[in-house]
């Protein structure tokens, strides 16, 4: 599976089965960092395998063009990216 910075994705496994993550950072072919601004804070992102994990067809754009252009990616930006996907994917 291709994931990039800025991908939208879902924990398939361990305790944030089922949560909606942003990918910050792949690390190689095994492993991302990923954050949710709430229990996951930029600050402290989780390491996970991308294997455990369920790519969405979302990309949040935000996230993606600030780790483009080497800016830095804050909690309400990644919080703000995870409520428009949600709130369109419940529509």
């Amino acid at each position: 599976m291709n994931v990039f910075a800025g991908d939208i994705v879902y924990a398939k496994a361990g305790r944030d089965k089922d949560t909606p993550f942003v990918v910050l950072e792949v690390l190689d072919d095994e492993y991302v960092w990923l954050a949710n601004g709430r229990r996951r804070k930029v600050e402290k992102p989780k390491k996970k395998k991308i294997k455990h994990l369920q790519k969405s067809k979302y990309t949040s754009l935000l996230v993606q063009e600030k780790l483009k252009n080497g800016g830095f990616v804050t909690n309400p930006d990644v919080k703000r990216a995870l409520a428009e996907i949600l709130n369109d994917h419940d529509a």
